[in-house]
């Protein structure tokens, strides 16, 4: 998913063009999602260290990684459910395309 998928620069924007925006769109927001967890799980880790065995402190930073690593869980267990409906239904939902009718 590191990969984007480029818009034609010399061409007018189409509706088939959605596609690649949809695509650019969902894997922007995976990143960032990857990003915030990786910040939300250094800074617990840091929390915790530096707690010095204060009861609220630590308990502060147990919420900040549980918090973190349900967020990661969440968002693991959104794309398993949707390749499960996927696979049981057979409808192609993971993906997002756009189908023009053929009009002469």
């Amino acid at each position: 998913m590191g990969t984007t998928i480029p818009l034609p620069k010399d061409e007018p924007a189409t509706i088939g063009d959605l596609n690649s925006v949809f695509f650019n769109i969902v894997n922007i927001a995976l990143a960032f999602a990857g990003i915030a967890f990786f910040i939300l799980l250094i800074l617990g880790g840091f929390k915790y260290m530096t707690a010095g065995g204060e009861a609220p402190k630590v308990e502060a930073a147990k919420k900040t990684l549980t918090s973190a690593i349900a967020g990661l869980v969440l968002i693991l267990l959104s794309y398993l459910i949707l390749v499960v409906i996927e696979e049981i239904t057979g409808a192609p939902i993971t993906g997002f395309d756009v189908i023009l009718p053929n009009i002469r």
